[in-house]
């Protein structure tokens, strides 16, 4: 009988042994990938922006793990992608674009359901390929003689019921806010998240790959407002979001700029974003001036 209890009570340690690792593996985890470093201090900021991002989801006390790869670029091994609920990338756009020598595998990765999440310049694809893979990952891009980069101010009102507005209340924050992206036929699954009106100065420039087209002018003539973030449901599974601000690293001072990206990141990594947002502290001067490149 002793040896039976024995085995008994070794069999019911080892069962809650299992269940412990299983539940700290249920975490959802989330990769962040960094661009290189390719403008002057506290702007286009990758690794520091995502480090910060990180920071804030590990300590929301959610059930996520954030790991920010220590290379700069596409991962060598790219196995560390595999059991991602979600990859957020930060980087260089357009010919720089970290995922252009990748474009295949991380279609695969996409099309297991995993989420994805560009910031700023990360949003410009060359059009092609990268752009065609762009729109069935997160239903939109940023692209060349179309879209266009200003620095600007929108009055962020009138935010859309979603779970990647809550708690987020109405900003407005000065960036280099891109827009008149190229989304999705008649935005079959996207659901804008910021949008505004672009004033006419954002247009004063001559027409060029970034500056201005006819079509953008049209576009903001006739009054249409313009998106910035958006959130896209893949109709094979899988969530992305696209955000055109972050060209200003101090942006990330701002309460319902910085939980906008942190419950986006939430929502396409599949994890309940609570009624308050992802909780995180204000980052200080000495926290933005810290990894910076």
């Amino acid at each position: 009988m002793g040896c039976d209890m024995r085995q008994i009570l070794v069999g019911v340690l080892l069962v809650l042994t299992l269940l412990t690792r299983a539940s700290a593996n249920d975490k959802a985890r989330i990769v962040f990938l960094s661009g290189k470093p390719s403008h002057g201090r506290m702007q286009h900021e990758h690794r520091a922006g995502n480090l910060l991002l990180a920071d804030a989801l590990n300590n929301s006390g959610l059930n996520v793990e954030a790991v920010v790869l220590p290379e700069a670029g596409y991962p060598q091994d790219a196995s560390v992608l595999q059991d991602a609920a979600t990859i957020v990338i930060f980087c260089t756009g357009h010919r720089g674009h970290l995922l252009n020598p990748h474009l295949n595998e991380f279609d695969g990765i996409m099309k297991s359901g995993t989420g994805v999440v560009m910031i700023h310049w990360a949003t410009e694809a060359e059009k092609g390929k990268a752009a065609e893979m762009f729109l069935q990952w997160m239903g939109g891009f940023c692209d060349l003689n179309w879209s266009v980069n200003p620095h600007w101010t929108p009055q962020f009102n009138n935010l859309p019921v979603h779970p990647i507005t809550n708690g987020v209340k109405e900003f407005s924050v000065n960036d280099e806010w891109y827009y008149h992206m190229r989304f999705v036929k008649d935005m079959q699954g996207v659901t804008p998240i910021l949008s505004d009106l672009p004033p006419p100065e954002t247009l004063n420039r001559p027409d060029g790959e970034r500056s201005g087209n006819p079509d953008v002018r049209k576009a903001v003539a006739n009054g249409e407002r313009q998106h910035v973030a958006w959130a896209y449901e893949r109709p094979a599974g899988g969530r992305g979001f696209g955000f055109t601000g972050a060209h200003n690293h101090v942006s990330w001072q701002d309460d319902s700029f910085r939980k906008i990206v942190l419950n986006a990141i939430l929502w396409t990594a599949n994890v309940e974003v609570p009624e308050e947002g992802c909780p995180s502290l204000r980052p200080t001067k000495t926290d933005l001036q810290s990894n910076l490149d």
